[in-house]
Order: structure tokens, then C-alpha cells, then sequence
């Protein structure tokens, strides 16, 4: 009978649910599970048993916002991402993680070898259970079976207990993407068959044995979704269209993929970016990529940025998009016929301010950090002048620049925006920036 029951459900599912007035055939289960076992950490550092990485600090105003540096000893892929709340300010890298406070002072800092390793960070602190998340993706593991490392905090405070959960994905390639709900977590990935899982927030944060949901080919990037629902949304964009996605559960807590919408986007510029030159070398450096690094489902609406190709330059797109219908609300250009933006994403706050991050770079200067902002009440697709934080000092050489940038809305009272940006230092290396933009209530 319980049997029945649920088939019953997921064939209701299958045949009455209707997207824009048409039937959607387009549901998806789970294709594997598997249930993993958490590494328990009891403290950040393992009560100092993890080397300490002392990077950062010196705060100071810069054209009156307030900025700190992050990680200082990076390469040219310091891939930098931000979370902010419970009082907390934490950065990674490709080099470790660090723990400020909100006033950009050392806490706390460990290698990445202190989480089972790995590289590509992308972190997020979780406003709807009180928690900081974040994955490493560890492809020199000795056995090949790249696992990914989501790791997970057990309170709002991240100097506390950590419980990381090893998943293998043995066809899995650089370039994942994380996301989360107030009931899930989920992360995509290219390579292989099965290219997105989901886990429970609630075993995690637990460090319970957490059953991992697999699904076939991508779901698309894994959202933010700031607005306290438990569905897990997904967004991808190509040439012609964009696909929003959802995860929901039943009645039973199992989880299933339900198509939301279709649409053709209509964009002028949508190619992928070209290199962008740098003074003094031929050596150009990667824009970045069309396909957002991080995505915000903030009051009904999909919010992200993108590099695009504008005219044979990288420049730096946005857009909010309806998640129901995914029509596009507006959008925004940040471009010139002189220089390059690239590297961006973007935070979006519970006023609908917003705040868009990347770095510029021309063949008369070096990699420096960037940001500009909007007010709700600001015209449509209108951001405030660009904000420098920075002038890069030397040439990097080679083309690769990182992959990301990281921007974030503050946790605590989901006003203030974050982001960190990276800067050239003399030798063409990688060093982060962290700024503060607040808002009023």
C-alpha cells in the first residue's frame, strides 16, 4: 500500500504539473544514493593541532568603505570567496581558510590541507540555519576518485566544530558550483553522467550520516536562496535560453527535480569573454566566464552577473530574472571601449540593493579590484559609478586569473554587502581585498 502510494504521487507529479500553462513532462529522481560518513573536526584548527596561516588584516577606509586585505600569498589562481554572519567574516582560497571579525581583524587561519584538501572554494554562510559552508575539490587524491569536500559548521560561529563530508565523483572536472535552501544542499560539477547532488542541511549540520541524492546530467548552477523556502533552485543559460530547475520533496522527504521554465533570454551579448591584455606583455589574462558563479533567489527573483563578450571586450553583465516565468526584470551593462572588466559576481541584499564585484584590467594596467552598486529605488538596470579599491601593480604571467571573485550579503542583518576582489602585486601574484558596502535599513 505505502508502495502505491507513492508511486501514485510521483505519476500525479509526472502528468499534472503545469509550468506557464503547459504541461511539464520534465520531472527527475533521484538516479543513485549513497550515504556518507562525516570527518568530525572539534574545533576549526582541531584545537590547534592544524599549522596556523596568518594572512590579512589592516583594515582602513578606502574611499570611505571600509576595506581589509584577505589572503596575501596567492598564485595566479587565488580563486577568493567571502561569507559573512554571526559575527564572522570568512575567506577562502586556494591556500586555506581565515576567520576575521566584522572590524577585518586575524582570528583564526589553517590550510586547506586541515579539511581533507583541495582546491576552488566556494563558501556561503547559510542565513536559514546559522551555519558557514563550503566545498573543496580534491583531484590529487591518491586513489583518483576526486572527491568533493563539503564541509560544514555546526553554529554560526566557524572557530567551533566542523563536520566534512568526503564525496567521491570519480568523472568529476574542475569548475563545481555550490548552492543552498533552507532544507538543502547542492552542488554541480561537469564531467560524467551523474553531474549534481543534493544533501540535507539538517544532517550535515548534525554531522550525521548524510544520504547523498545523485542525479543525471546537470540541473544547472545551484542557487542561493535567501528567501526561506526549502526548495533548492537551479539556473542555466546558454547561447538562446535560460532553464530554471527546482528540487522539491515529498511527502516522505524524497527529492525530486521538477522543470520551472524555459525562455529565450534574447541577450545582445552572451558569447564568452576574450583575454584581456595587461601593461607591458603579450601575455593576456582569462576574463572569466558566461555562466554565473554564484546565483541569489532573493524576493522571487534570480539575480546574477556574467562576463560577456561586448564588442571584442570582456565587460560585466547582470540581471534579475522572475523565478517563476523566467522573464527578465532587468538588466545591466558595465562596459567601455578602453579597458576590460572581468572576474564578477554578485550580492543582493533584502532591500534589493545590490551590489556587483569584479576586477579591470587594460594594456596600460595591471589586475585591480572593482565594484559598483544600486539602490531598489535606483532606475532599471542603472548601477552607481564604479568603485576602485586598487591599482595592480605587475603583469601576471600566465592566462589564467583566478576563476571567481566572491561577493555576499551580510548574514546577520541581510543589509550590508561583501565582496572580495583580487589584486596583482609587484610580481604579478595574486592578493584579496575585502570591502564592507553598508546599507540602511
Amino acid at each position: 500500500m505505502i508502495i502505491m502510494r507513492h508511486l501514485f504521487f510521483y505519476l500525479f507529479i509526472f502528468f499534472l504539473t503545469q509550468v506557464n500553462g503547459q504541461i511539464n513532462n520534465k520531472v527527475m529522481l533521484p538516479s543513485t544514493t549513497e550515504v556518507v560518513i562525516p570527518i568530525h573536526k572539534i574545533s576549526f584548527n582541531n584545537n590547534n593541532d592544524c599549522p596556523e596561516r596568518r594572512q590579512g588584516g589592516n583594515t582602513r577606509l578606502v574611499r570611505g568603505y571600509q576595506v581589509f586585505n584577505g589572503s596575501m600569498d596567492g598564485n595566479r589562481q587565488v580563486d577568493p570567496q567571502v561569507a559573512v554572519g554571526g559575527g564572522f567574516v570568512m575567506e577562502g582560497s586556494n591556500s586555506g581558510l581565515i576567520i576575521y571579525n566584522k572590524k577585518g581583524e586575524f582570528l583564526q587561519g589553517v590550510s586547506q590541507k586541515c579539511f581533507n584538501n583541495g582546491i576552488d572554494p566556494k563558501l556561503y554562510f547559510d542565513i536559514h540555519n546559522k551555519v558557514f559552508v563550503f566545498d573543496l575539490w580534491w583531484y590529487y587524491d591518491k586513489p583518483k576518485t576526486k572527491p568533493v569536500n563539503i564541509s560544514i559548521s555546526e553554529t554560526s560561529d566557524p572557530r567551533g566544530a566542523w563536520n566534512i563530508y568526503p564525496i567521491s565523483r570519480v568523472e568529476e572536472e574542475d569548475g563545481g558550483g555550490i548552492g543552498y535552501s533552507k532544507k538543502w544542499i547542492g552542488y554541480s560539477y561537469p564531467g560524467g553522467k551523474e553531474n549534481t547532488f543534493i544533501l540535507r542541511v539538517a544532517e550535515a549540520k548534525a554531522g550525521k550520516p548524510a544520504t547523498i541524492y545523485h542525479f543525471n546530467g546537470s540541473l544547472g548552477h545551484p542557487i542561493f536562496m535567501q528567501d526561506p523556502i526549502d526548495d533548492l533552485y537551479f539556473f542555466d543559460i546558454d547561447d538562446e535560453k535560460m532553464v530554471i530547475r527546482k528540487v522539491s520533496a515529498d511527502e516522505k522527504g524524497n527529492p525530486y527535480c521538477q522543470e520551472v521554465s524555459t525562455i529565450p533570454h534574447h541577450l545582445k551579448y552572451i558569447d564568452y569573454p576574450p583575454s584581456s591584455p595587461q601593461s607591458g606583455t603579450e601575455q593576456k589574462v582569462s576574463s572569466g566566464d558566461r555562466n554565473p558563479k554564484n546565483l541569489v533567489f532573493q524576493n522571487g527573483s534570480i539575480w546574477f552577473s556574467q562576463a560577456v563578450n561586448c564588442e571584442g571586450r570582456s565587460a560585466v553583465q547582470w540581471h534579475q530574472v522572475n523565478a517563476k516565468t523566467g522573464k527578465i526584470i532587468q538588466t545591466g551593462l558595465i562596459k567601455s571601449d578602453t579597458t576590460n572588466y572581468i572576474q564578477t559576481t554578485i550580492a543582493v541584499n533584502k532591500k534589493n540593493d545590490v551590489l556587483v564585484g569584479f576586477q579591470e584590467v587594460n594594456g596600460h594596467s595591471f589586475i585591480s579590484p572593482r565594484f559598483a552598486f544600486r539602490k531598489s529605488t535606483d532606475p532599471l538596470g542603472k548601477l552607481r559609478s564604479i568603485v576602485s579599491i586598487g591599482e595592480g601593480k605587475g603583469a601576471t604571467n600566465g592566462e589564467s586569473w583566478g576563476d571567481y571573485s566572491g561577493s555576499m550579503v551580510d548574514g546577520d542583518n541581510l543589509l550590508d554587502l561583501w565582496t572580495i576582489q583580487s589584486i596583482a602585486n609587484e610580481k604579478g601574484k595574486a592578493e584579496s581585498m575585502i570591502i564592507k558596502v553598508p546599507f540602511k535599513k
